[in-house]
């Protein structure tokens, strides 16, 4: 993930610009990370290291989502309906 990458998904979920630390936008860059690595594993199965890191990120962006759900209900629907990460 490139910079240009990062200030497009702070742009789109954050509250400014310079908003990088908010929950929204760190499950977004989060979720653009995990893509990335599930592409990568699927050419390289034997690369435990960045499946050891998928899993922990995955349980990472697991615990903001359930952070962001009991602050704010709405703004965790919305999330989760814009990066289509649940069902």
């Amino acid at each position: 993930m490139n910079l240009k990458n990062k200030q497009e998904i702070v742009k789109k979920y954050g509250k400014d610009a310079k908003d990088t630390g908010s929950t929204a936008v760190q499950v977004a860059m989060m979720s653009k990370k995990i893509s990335e690595l599930t592409e990568h594993l699927k050419s390289n199965k034997n690369d435990y290291a960045t499946k050891r890191g998928l899993l922990m990120m995955v349980g990472k962006r697991k615990r903001l989502l359930s952070y962001l759900k009991t602050q704010n209900l709405d703004e965790y629907r919305d999330l989760v309906k814009k990066l289509g990460i649940r069902g």
